[in-house]
């Protein structure tokens, strides 16, 4: 699956993953029982998994163009930040889009909630390569959506107010994100969108929520998966371990060097115990990194801390839940990336889900080429999988805990202990801005 192509100009069908077992989906369609198929539905409404791709490069150099092409004035997005406080005292920061100073859409548009990659954000061009499009107006070619992007603990200038971080496997945060989106959205329907990480913590949580999930549909970009396999094949080749690894170790070093300071006033955790070793090393790769800070600080207990980044792995990949989900699920993965090895085509059989590899893309690449224009073609199939979930198809919103106000907490019926409030504006941002020091696209 891993295999990688070598002739510029390649050009293939993406392969797709369909269960052997079929699932009807009631068409929106008035005074009609009519249904569809899963497998119907892609392939009238999203035709460009069925059509070419012709990728521009290599594996290699799609997910390093990724990282130092130039996209500051590409698919321009403007947001709003709300900074949400959580019941352990952590913060989020939601942006949403468009700004209400540009457009006022109804409560009941479609919202595309998005998870970023390893130490992104918002201003990510692989983020902004699929919202702008689906935020634009309809009148001016796009979907006509809103969109949230949900910036985690510390990412893209959401400030560090506790000594815990995020990882892989810590849903909570979303849960959290997802209970304040649908208080203020309650006739919403919620599509979700994750980058790598967070494709795999979007993964996890659909999974972990069954049929009480808060979307209609979600959409998993270069997703992780069996994070054993994946950690072993990226630290096992010198190339992608100098390359890639301690590429995305040092963006999480740099990330927490930037919150040192609130860190070092929790002295007695085990992330200010742990991180003037992690500031004293001149290069560090992403399972050392796991396996000194995130085994540690990656989320509450249960299940942190683990005992090293192997049994974090373990616990936290996402090929091993996908027969839970129960919403229409989408994946995307290509096969010469190279930070993903091992993608888990045969490894489910869920009615609910289909996996698409394309021949080429990198890591969140998908670069192609149309004349002199380099642009992401992922955006296509991506912009057909939310308008066909949201406008073609009528997924039973089938969540049963109800939304309390408690004591100023936003709260779910049976799960008091999670809570979140509104802690505020955090002021008008710009895609694109540069977050100085962290490699972009990873």
């Amino acid at each position: 699956m891993g295999s990688a192509l070598s002739v510029l100009g390649y050009q293939a069908n993406p392969k797709t993953f369909f269960s052997s077992r079929p699932l009807n989906l009631r068409l929106l369609q008035p005074d009609t029982s009519e249904t569809t198929s899963l497998r119907s539905l892609l392939e009238l409404h999203c035709p460009s998994l069925s059509s070419d791709f012709r990728p521009a490069w290599c594996g290699h150099l799609q997910t390093l163009y990724a990282v130092v092409g130039d996209f500051s004035a590409v698919d321009p997005v403007v947001y709003d930040r709300r900074l949400l406080r959580i019941k352990d005292g952590g913060t989020l920061g939601l942006d949403f889009t468009p700004s209400a100073s540009d457009r006022v859409l109804p409560d009941e548009t479609p919202i595309v909630v998005v998870l970023h990659g390893l130490t992104g954000g918002s201003y990510e061009s692989y983020v902004r390569a699929i919202i702008g499009p689906a935020t634009k107006p309809i009148d001016q070619g796009g979907l006509g959506y809103r969109a949230v992007v949900v910036n985690f603990r510390g990412c893209a200038g959401v400030p560090l107010t506790t000594p815990q971080l995020y990882s892989s496997c810590h849903t909570d945060d979303l849960r959290q994100a997802l209970l304040y989106i649908s208080h203020r959205y309650p006739t919403a329907p919620l599509l979700g969108l994750g980058f790598s990480l967070g494709a795999n913590i979007l993964t996890r949580y659909v999974a972990e929520e069954g049929e009480d999930c808060r979307f209609i549909s979600a959409c998993a970009l270069a997703c992780p998966w069996d994070l054993t396999s994946n950690g072993e094949a990226l630290h096992g080749n010198w190339f992608t371990r100098n390359v890639y690894a301690k590429g995305m170790g040092s963006n999480l070093k740099q990330h927490l060097s930037r919150h040192a300071d609130t860190i070092m006033k929790y002295p007695d955790s085990r992330l200010a115990q742990c991180l003037p070793e992690l500031l004293s090393r001149k290069s560090i790769t992403l399972v050392q990194f796991d396996d000194l800070i995130t085994v540690h600080a990656g989320g509450t207990s249960p299940p942190f801390p683990f005992k090293n980044a192997r049994e974090y792995y373990t616990y936290a990949a996402s090929h091993q839940v996908l027969g839970d989900v129960r919403i229409p699920f989408l994946a995307v993965n290509s096969d010469d990336d190279p930070v993903v090895k091992h993608i888990p085509i045969y490894e489910t059989d869920n009615e609910w889900v289909t996996l698409v590899v394309t021949r080429g893309g990198g890591h969140m690449g998908w670069f192609e080429s149309k004349g002199k224009e380099i642009r992401r073609w992922i955006r296509r199939p991506v912009l057909e999988w939310l308008r066909a979930t949201a406008e073609k198809i009528d997924v039973p919103r089938r969540v049963a805990r109800s939304i309390e106000v408690v004591d100023g907490w936003l709260v779910e019926s049976g799960r008091e202990h999670l809570g979140c409030k509104d802690h505020g504006e955090g002021g008008r941002i710009v895609g694109g801005m540069s977050m100085g020091g962290v490699l972009p696209g990873l």
